[in-house]
């Protein structure tokens, strides 16, 4: 299975927001989208979706143009995961995730035994069976985010699109996101996600792209992509990219921005 873009420009429809993108992603890969905001990220994932129809370019899945499937047939095969936000109907955990059958179901059909099993199953994998009937509005910010991402799970596709999956998470469930990812793509499920944080693409990344003013400004794996000078021109400040010794765990490329701390006074003398 594959998603990619060919010279795809994109946007709304009295507005360009991006041009002449190219990329793509298979089944067991992660690609991660780095980008400063209004740079067009979520609106890339909408066309890639099939949600806004592009303005220039194809987005083809499996070299079939996706404006020759039907929705339901997109949701078979590219799943979304949205930035965590607050519902305003009191569904249970179960329920939410249970709604990502929704793609196998006929018009009038309600959910069989095989769609509460998959909706399951997908509550497990992501550790959510101690909240399965929870109230979605009720529980934490990243227990939504893994409850979106188990809804996600149950569609069975073979590639997730993943909007900021880390947004306003804390740094325990933006890790245990991070796992999720990594273990998603061990099992064979392609990845495109989003993030403003360039040390996320280097831990679960097999390539990186940037997105600058509606253009791809660069692509390839995250040790070429990720640099200093890169950093700077798309984000306009100054950061060091370091190697780190993590004994055992060997070598790890890290972002620090260079920010000089002011000096107390008399602190010189």
């Amino acid at each position: 299975m594959k998603l990619e873009a060919r010279h795809l420009d994109f946007g709304y429809r009295d507005r360009r927001v991006g041009s002449d993108v190219s990329l793509s992603v298979e089944a067991g890969q992660v690609l991660c989208l780095l980008g400063p905001n209004g740079s067009g990220k979520t609106t890339l994932f909408k066309t890639l979706l099939g949600l806004l129809p592009p303005q220039a370019g194809q987005v083809l899945i499996d070299g079939t143009d996706v404006r020759q499937k039907m929705r339901d047939e997109v949701a078979r095969q590219v799943s979304y995961v949205p930035q965590a936000h607050a519902a305003f109907f009191p569904f249970t955990v179960r329920e939410v995730v249970l709604m990502g059958r929704t793609a196998h179901l006929g018009v009038f059909s309600s959910p069989s035994r095989r769609d509460h099993e998959a909706a399951m199953a997908a509550i497990d994998r992501m550790q959510l069976g101690h909240l399965a009937e929870s109230i979605y509005t009720r529980i934490s910010g990243g227990e939504r985010q893994l409850t979106l991402i188990a809804r996600a799970l149950a569609q069975e596709a073979a590639l997730i699109v993943m909007d900021e999956p880390t947004a306003n998470l804390d740094f325990g469930n933006q890790v245990r996101v991070l796992q999720h990812i990594q273990s998603l793509e061990a099992s064979g499920i392609g990845v495109l996600l989003s993030t403003h944080d360039p040390d996320q693409a280097f831990l679960c990344a097999d390539r990186v792209a940037m997105l600058h003013e509606g253009r791809l400004a660069c692509l390839g794996a995250p040790q070429a992509i990720i640099t200093a000078e890169n950093l700077q021109r798309i984000y306009g400040v100054e950061v060091a990219v370091a190697k780190v010794e993590l004994g055992s765990a060997g070598r790890h490329d890290v972002c620090v921005p260079l920010i000089s701390r002011p000096q107390a006074p008399g602190a010189g003398d």
